[in-house]
C-alpha cells in the first residue's frame, strides 16, 4: 500500500474541531526549544490565537525549554505557552541538552491523546502546520502523520529553493532507500514537524539527539506498518541553517542510530574532523552521542523521588523498566549508552568512565546536541 499523502488544505478546523469533540480526544502541542527568542513567540502567539482561543482544537500548548541561556522561555511565556524547562521533568533522573531528550520528557509533561511536534526555529511556521498533521490522525484513522515542504536554504550568496536538507539527501534518503525501502516515500523523513498517537509513542524509545526522528520513523514502520502513517504538504518551511562541520556531527548520529536498528552497533563514538588554522590542518574531534531513552510506558512505574535506573555507582549494571542493563556499567532501557562504562538513567555507570544521559565522563566525551539545525 502506498503512503497516505494529504495537504494541509485538505483539512478544515470545524471539522477537526467537530471530529475531536464527538470523540472525546484531547490534544497537545509541543515544542522543542533552545535558545530560540527570535522565533518561538511568534509560532506560540499563532498558534495560541487560532487554535486555542478562537476554537478550543488545541488543549495544551508546551515549550519544553532545554537549557536556554536567552530569552527563549520568557517570550514563549509571554506569548501563551507553558513553559516546562527539561531538568524539571523527571527530576530524579539528570537532564541533558538534545532534541530527542527534550521530546521524551514531553511525554511526561503533557496529557494529550494526540501529540503535535513542531520545532521553535521556523519563520514561517503557522496554524496550519498543527491543522494539517491532525487532519490524518483525526480524519483518516493514521497512527502517524509527517510533514514535508518546499527547503529554501538561505545563504550570503541568495536563495536556492530546493537547497536546504543536505543531512536528509546525503544520509538518510539514501539509508531508507536501501534497508527500509517503504520509508523512501517520505519527501522530508528528517523533517521535526510530526503527529503521534500517544499511546503508540509510549511504546518506542528516544535517541535523546538528532537520531529521533529516524529512529521514529523506523521504529513506527515496525510497530505499525505504512498503512498507519502519512505525510503532509505544509508548503513552505525557512529556518537557519548549520555549518557543514555542523551537519557532518549531525549525520553521524542519523547514520549511528539507523545502524543500530540493523543490528549494528557502531564501534566509535567520535567523528574526526579536519579544520585549517592558519597554514595548518587540525585534526578537530567531534563527539557522537548514540544514547537512547527507553519507552515512556517503561518509565511511568518509577517509584517517585526514587532514582531512576538502579544503584548510582553502577558497579552492579542497572535496570529500568525491569530491563536489565550491563555488566560493566549499566544502560537505559537495556540500550547501551557509551561503551566504556555505560549510563543508568543519566547516572554514572562503570569506574571507567560512563555516560549521564548521553555526556561521557571520559576525555573525548560527546557534548548533547543542539535543538535546531538542517536536519531535514
Amino acid at each position: 500500500m502506498p503512503l497516505a499523502s494529504f495537504r494541509a488544505g485538505d483539512f478544515a478546523v470545524p471539522d477537526l474541531l467537530a471530529r475531536k469533540l464527538a470523540t472525546g480526544t484531547t490534544v497537545s502541542v509541543v515544542l522543542p526549544a533552545r535558545d530560540e527568542e527570535a522565533t518561538v513567540g511568534g509560532i506560540v502567539r499563532a498558534l495560541r490565537t487560532d487554535l486555542m482561543d478562537r476554537v478550543p482544537l488545541v488543549d495544551e500548548l508546551v515549550v519544553i525549554d532545554s537549557f536556554s541561556t536567552d530569552g527563549t522561555a520568557r517570550r514563549a511565556a509571554e506569548a501563551g505557552a507553558t513553559v516546562v524547562p527539561c531538568s524539571r521533568v523527571l527530576p530524579q533522573l539528570p537532564a541533558v541538552p538534545g532534541k530527542g531528550e527534550a521530546l521524551w520528557r514531553s511525554l511526561f509533561a503533557t496529557t494529550g491523546d494526540l501529540l503535535v511536534f513542531l520545532d521553535a526555529d521556523l519563520a514561517d511556521a503557522g496554524p496550519h502546520f498543527v491543522t494539517g498533521l491532525l487532519g490524518p490522525l483525526l480524519m483518516a484513522g493514521r497512527a502517524f502523520s509527517k510533514g514535508y515542504y518546499r527547503r529554501p536554504l538561505i545563504t550570503e550568496h541568495g536563495v536556492s529553493p530546493d537547497g536546504g536538507g543536505r543531512v536528509t539527501e546525503l544520509v538518510a534518503r539514501p539509508l531508507l532507500n536501501l534497508y527500509w525501502p517503504p520509508l523512501s516515500a517520505f519527501a522530508q523523513p528528517l523533517a521535526g514537524e510530526y503527529a503521534v498517537r500517544r499511546d503508540l509513542l509510549r511504546q518506542l524509545p528516544f535517541p535523546t539527539g538528532y537520531g529521533v526522528e529516524i529512529a521514529l520513523l523506523i521504529d513506527l514502520l515496525d510497530r505499525v506498518g505504512l498503512a498507519a502513517m502519512a505525510q503532509v504538504d505544509l508548503g513552505r518551511r525557512t529556518h537557519r541553517h548549520q555549518s557543514t562541520a555542523a551537519l557532518g556531527a549531525m549525520a553521524a548520529e542519523v547514520l549511528g542510530t539507523a545502524l543500530r536498528r540493523l543490528d549494528l552497533e557502531p564501534a566509535g563514538r567520535t567523528l574526526r574532523q579536519f579544520r585549517r588554522h592558519g597554514g595548518a590542518v587540525l585534526d578537530h574531534p567531534t563527539p557522537v552521542p548514540l544514547v537512547e531513552r527507553p519507552p515512556a510506558a517503561t518509565v511511568a512505574a518509577w517509584p517517585a523521588g526514587e532514582p531512576a535506573g538502579g544503584p548510582a555507582d553502577g558497579s552492579a549494571g542497572g535496570s529500568i523498566g525491569g530491563l536489565v542493563g550491563e555488566p560493566a556499567g549499566g544502560s537505559i532501557g537495556g540500550l547501551v549508552g557509551e561503551p566504556a562504562g555505560g549510563s543508568i538513567g543519566g547516572l554514572v555507570g562503570g569506574s571507567a568512565g560512563g555516560s549521564i544521559g548521553g555526556l561521557v565522563g571520559g576525555s573525548a566525551g560527546p557534548a548533547a546536541g543542539l535543538l535546531d539545525g538542517d536536519r531535514s
